[in-house]
């Protein structure tokens, strides 16, 4: 099971086009609301949430992804089931995903500590010991994370190919015509 963790202000873009990557390869995905049911993001598009973060039932957990969004990433630092999911998640060996200002909330955790990552530009700072790179996408074993809302494809290209394969993820690239 895969959780994407949605907040009051999260970034749309980061968050739908990496869960619609998602479902077009077949991976079970839920979204859960931190702040509530329906959750509004930076720009005032309301999402429903699969579930609360008061079901989340982390035993068959495979990845948990955080969107970015400077209110998103606030609403995960301020709840401690959010905080305590992704470090649950990190500590059992499950890939952890974050994209745009998400991964300082994994720099919070000590997850980005000697990793290779990458971050919204201007949020480096914020990123402890990270092994920085400009880039789109990076995987560093079970940490991934994505720059800015203009790389949610590659990105979400990038956890397909972490819980499906190379083959999977260049086949939904193929499908949307990546150029």
């Amino acid at each position: 099971m895969v959780y994407m963790l949605l907040g009051t202000g999260f970034e749309e873009t980061e968050a739908i086009a990496p869960l619609d990557l998602l479902r077009r390869a077949g991976v079970e995905i839920t979204t859960v609301g931190v702040t509530g049911k329906i959750v509004y993001g930076s720009h005032n598009i309301g999402i429903e949430a699969d579930i609360l973060i008061d079901e989340l039932d982390l035993t068959n957990l495979d990845m948990i992804i955080l969107p970015g969004g400077l209110g998103g990433v606030a609403s995960a630092r301020a709840s401690k089931e959010a905080m305590s999911a992704l470090k649950f998640a990190w500590d059992n060996g499950k890939f952890v995903a974050a994209i745009c200002a998400g991964p300082t909330v994994l720099a919070d955790l000590g997850i980005t500590d000697g990793k290779h990552a990458t971050c919204y530009p201007g949020c480096e700072d914020g990123m402890g010991s990270a092994i920085m790179e400009e880039t789109a996408a990076v995987r560093d074993g079970k940490l991934i994370t994505g720059a800015s809302a203009g790389c949610a494809i590659p990105f979400g290209l990038k956890l397909i190919e972490a819980l499906k394969g190379t083959e999977e993820a260049e086949r939904i690239a193929k499908q949307i015509v990546i150029r």
